[in-house]
């Protein structure tokens, strides 16, 4: 779909307000996608080894269909491992994969990799060696799941569950308004709104990070994400019919709106989180002052 570049020479350059202009650069908050070429070319092999299996009859195809579902399932749990792991490596506060798809990726290369090796050259030496070489291999390249928890000591665990479950869902809201901007095929917009999402995952961080912060962001991460993301469907509808540029302008004024709110938020869960601190160092203080330990003033 083509797409419309907006920027200070073009015929609705007038429409940025100064509200609209980053005050962060435009790289801040970026993703980059794990699942990169070195684990997408895992899914040929398995085409390859398919289609040179048509001629071979029944039994030859059947084996070869065998070994290239092997190897093509190894690849998508790969996708999977790799996204997982970089949501795992994002967060300050992470539980482990519930299923560590990386090695059971490589389990099941080394399998296809033997079936492979076994209908080329019947026998048991060939596929162990091409099996496991292919297993030990994957595992070199890409690595194993995370097999333990990251900073969880001392949280409890049922409000940790009651924070997952809240992020979950404003990160669908996230994809959401993500699909429906694409819609309306405006490059301004987009970042316009990558901005804001940016804001919001700095909320859900915050949150995770302390998870006595939910009853206050509860409101932030539902109702008012479930608003912005139904704005966003409404708007991209309008513009990718009329590219009305009132409804344009409206829209990033919103956008303005929730980004300042939302970070206001933010800053006052992290100054609660501070003070917090203060009492507990205050408190600690006074035991040991209790306990005849007396503290250098300074």
């Amino acid at each position: 779909m083509a797409q419309r570049y907006g920027g200070k020479f073009s015929p609705d350059g007038s429409t940025v307000t100064p509200e609209d202009r980053p005050d962060t650069p435009a790289y801040k908050g970026a993703r980059v996608d794990p699942v990169g070429a070195r684990s997408n070319v895992l899914f040929i092999p398995p085409i390859i080894l398919a289609a040179m299996s048509l001629n071979d009859g029944a039994v030859g195809l059947g084996i070869g269909l065998a070994g290239a579902a092997s190897l093509l399932l190894g690849a998508w749990l790969l996708r999977d491992g790799l996204q997982a792991q970089a949501a795992y490596d994002e967060r300050r506060v992470a539980r482990r994969p519930g299923i560590p798809r990386k090695i059971f990726a490589a389990v099941f290369c080394a399998i296809g990799a033997g079936i492979a090796a076994w209908k080329g050259e019947p026998g048991l030496l060939a596929p162990l060696i091409f099996g496991g070489a292919a297993g030990v291999l994957h595992l070199g390249a890409f690595g194993i799941d995370p097999l333990k928890d990251k900073g969880m000591e001392g949280v409890d665990t049922f409000q940790q569950d009651r924070v997952a479950r809240v992020v979950d869902e404003a990160e669908k809201h996230l994809v959401a308004m993500s699909d429906a901007i694409k819609r309306a095929g405006d490059r301004q917009v987009e970042a316009r709104v990558e901005r804001f999402q940016v804001k919001v995952r700095e909320m859900t961080r915050t949150v995770e990070e302390d998870p006595r912060d939910l009853s206050a962001a509860r409101k932030f991460l539902g109702v008012y994400l479930m608003g912005a993301r139904d704005a966003a469907i409404k708007f991209a509808d309008i513009y990718s019919r009329s590219q009305d540029r009132k409804a344009k302008s409206d829209f990033m004024m919103l956008l303005t709106d929730l980004e300042e709110t939302f970070s206001k938020k933010t800053q006052k869960l992290l100054l609660d989180n501070n003070a917090d601190l203060t009492v507990e160092i205050d408190v600690l203080r006074d035991r040991l002052q209790r306990e005849g330990v007396h503290l250098d003033p300074r």
